[in-house]
């Protein structure tokens, strides 16, 4: 299994700093310099990596496209954009098919916080901008496609096909069964360190009570608690897992999950890459040979980090709103979204109405 981290793309030049205008940056005052790296750095932590990358991404597919076409990135022109977002939806962008909805309207975020990040606004509600996306909505939105999720026994086939007695098999058990109990995304797992202020990278730390595990989290709507409790076997504990893992791999401080060297017999150092969650998850699913009904390039497209969180919300047999603080959503209609199995009809409203 590779675990090399995919080469970034570098972002937009967008690490500045707000100077008084009396001041060219080449003469800055010396008693400033400090703050203006120390505002530099806030403006990198502003979002996540992930983030940073797929907007860098999205901003050079753009850029792109202007220049195929003769036409100017800068400043933002309405029309170019509107013309831009139709040759997404239509599939004239030199990729190999039209782009759904949601991939549009996440290059138009994109290119709006590119164009933020320049001192310049881009006007989304600019008709030229505004209609044409209408348009492509009535024309191709779907209903969102979702992950498989993976149910509980689907997920203990799935850690017999990992590596025994290895560090590798040891890490990987720890990272499915606590995503999977912490309902984590796959950026919350490697963003974990083994406590708080640890590294600048991290996202989020643990603490292992007699109980559980407390895990503390920087998460998308901000910080939140996650509780996982010890499980009623040894063998599917995401705890015992973890405390496993910890104990063989010597970590007692950094990185909660890390790279595995030496031919499977040392732990590095660096943090895991989050893109092995989502790879890990895949082949654990495959080779457990679930959904195996389906053809094999289907069934692959099927699993993603997204499956741990489908499968707790989809078999947690708890109040909703317990499974809704878990997972760290902002309403319980987004928690809806990611249980598969839920009782659609358990409040029949028909019925309640005398019919």
């Amino acid at each position: 299994m590779s675990e090399t981290e995919e080469p970034g793309i570098s972002p937009a030049p967008t690490d500045t700093a707000p100077l008084p205008a009396e001041h060219e940056p080449g003469k800055m005052p010396a008693h400033l310099a400090e703050l203006a790296d120390r505002a530099r750095d806030y403006v990198r932590k502003s979002s996540s990596d992930n983030t940073r990358r797929a907007y860098a991404s999205d901003w050079n597919h753009f850029a792109d496209w202007c220049h195929r076409n003769a036409l100017a990135s800068l400043p933002p022109h309405p029309q170019t954009i509107g013309l831009y977002i139709t040759a997404l939806a239509s599939g004239e962008d030199g990729r190999r098919a039209a782009a759904s909805v949601s991939t549009i309207e996440r290059k138009l975020s994109a290119l709006a916080w590119n164009y933020a990040q320049r001192g310049l606004k881009l006007d989304r509600s600019d008709r030229h901008i505004a209609t044409v996306l209408a348009g492509i909505r009535r024309s191709h939105a779907r209903p969102p496609v979702q992950k498989e999720a993976i149910l509980p026994e689907e997920l203990t086939a799935m850690l017999e096909t990992l590596e025994r007695g290895t560090l590798r098999g040891l890490r990987d058990r720890a990272i499915l069964l606590l995503g999977f109990a912490g309902g984590l995304r796959r950026s919350e797992i490697v963003g974990l360190d083994c406590w708080a202020e640890q590294t600048e990278d991290g996202s989020g730390w643990i603490e292992i009570l007699d109980e559980g595990i407390v895990i503390t989290l920087r998460g998308k709507t901000g910080w939140r608690e996650v509780e996982v409790g010890r499980g009623s076997s040894d063998a599917t504990c995401p705890v015992v897992a973890l405390e496993t893992w910890l104990a063989l791999g010597r970590i007692a401080h950094g990185p909660l999950f890390r790279r595995i060297t030496g031919k499977g017999k040392s732990v590095a150092a660096d943090r895991l890459n989050d893109k092995h969650v989502a790879r890990l998850v895949k082949q654990a699913a495959l080779a457990a040979g679930l959904r195996s009904d389906l053809a094999e390039g289907e069934r692959a497209g099927k699993f993603s980090g997204h499956s741990l969180r489908a499968g707790l919300a989809s078999s947690a047999e708890a109040d909703e709103r317990f499974v809704q603080k878990q997972l760290g959503h902002a309403s319980a209609e987004m928690t809806r979204r990611y249980q598969r199995r839920r009782d659609r009809f358990r409040v029949n409203l028909t019925k309640a109405a005398g019919l």
